[in-house]
């Protein structure tokens, strides 16, 4: 799979492994097989997916990117580290936010860096739960230390809105990436986040394109579903109905399918490949519990549409009620979003 330059000299696959769906707290019914998802993960590098997404708060995660190297080692010896872009959190905890110390960060990357078993990841992502409480620039100041201590190759922030990413960048304090949720279902990012991160050169990582596993041929032309098997599954749920309801997701899964068979591939992939070529856009975040749907994935970033196929799209698109309003806004002040994600971890 071709990388995508992130930054100058540092470059990462444009379809990343994402870990949330590994974690002890995601699944409400499965437990984690720790070997199957250590060798499903070798699976993912090498066939070209080389790029891993986790957090310190993914219950259990670091610990099993750190064992997957040391597997991947014993298998193709020492340039194994040099084969993986390993993307982590800092995500502090809620509530401490209002008597932040910043030496919480050091401990909490270096903390990192051990279940990793590494002396330096590539890039470490800053979340902040409350605007409120206004210590992320000195978070983020944090970070940088850590950067030219040589800890951390890059700083991104995840989930935060345009007016806080504006103040990052007047402060001296440009990231390199911003992860956020992004699909068809969610096009937040649209109301000026991507062409300003397009104009700063600060790369787009998307989560939630297939939202949690909702874009899939199991849902097409069926009821909506009382009972679900992930905090994913929930997520998505409410951003279905912000987005105008089952009815009209199901026009859209429709028109899905249809380009799905025009490429031969699946919905999935179709979702994921909308995504991928929006503006600013340099990767997608496919939270794959295991290998079922890697040779989808790997056509995730050859998938060209054609202007008719893109029409069909944004015939569906134009009757969206929502999601509005700045990137994780209702994910941060709206009690029904805001209670899927545990805050307190750390």
């Amino acid at each position: 799979m071709k990388k995508a330059e992130l930054v100058d000299g540092y470059a990462i696959s444009p379809v990343i492994k994402g870990g949330w769906q590994l974690s002890s707290g995601h699944s409400l019914d499965r437990v984690i097989r720790e070997d199957e998802a250590i060798s499903d993960m070798i699976a993912f590098i090498e066939s070209g997916i080389t790029t891993l997404d986790f957090g310190d708060i993914y219950t259990g995660v670091e610990e099993l990117v750190g064992k997957t190297l040391i597997r991947l080692g014993e298998k193709i010896g020492s340039s194994a580290r040099d084969e993986v872009q390993l993307h982590t959190k800092y995500v502090p905890n809620e509530k401490s936010l209002n008597q932040f110390d910043s030496s919480d960060v050091a401990h909490i990357v270096n903390r990192s860096l051990e279940r990793l078993g590494v002396e330096k990841v590539d890039v470490v992502q800053l979340h902040w739960w409350r605007y409120e409480d206004r210590y992320y620039l000195k978070a983020l100041e944090s970070l940088f230390e850590l950067k030219q201590r040589g800890k951390v190759g890059n700083i991104g922030i995840t989930n935060f809105d345009l007016v806080r990413l504006q103040e990052m960048v007047e402060a001296g304090l440009k990231p390199a990436s911003h992860q956020i949720q992004y699909s068809l279902l969610d096009r937040r990012a649209e109301l000026g986040m991507s062409q300003y991160c397009l104009e700063n050169k600060i790369g787009i990582l998307c989560y939630g394109t297939v939202a949690g596993g909702f874009f899939s041929e199991k849902f097409l032309g069926v009821d909506e579903p009382s009972q679900v098997e992930t905090r994913s599954n929930v997520k998505y749920q409410i951003i279905i109905e912000e987005f105008g309801g089952w009815k009209l997701f199901q026009e859209l899964l429709k028109v899905c399918k249809k380009l799905a068979d025009n490429h031969s591939t699946d919905i999935a992939t179709i979702a994921s490949a909308w995504v991928l070529k929006r503006p600013g856009v340099k990767a997608v975040i496919v939270g794959a519990r295991n290998i079922s749907h890697i040779n989808s994935n790997l056509q995730i970033p050859q998938i060209i549409f054609t202007e008719q196929e893109l029409a069909l799209i944004d015939e569906v698109l134009a009757q969206s009620k929502g999601p509005d309003g700045p990137v994780y806004e209702l994910e941060r002040y709206s009690e029904k979003h805001r209670t899927i994600m545990h805050t307190n971890n750390n």
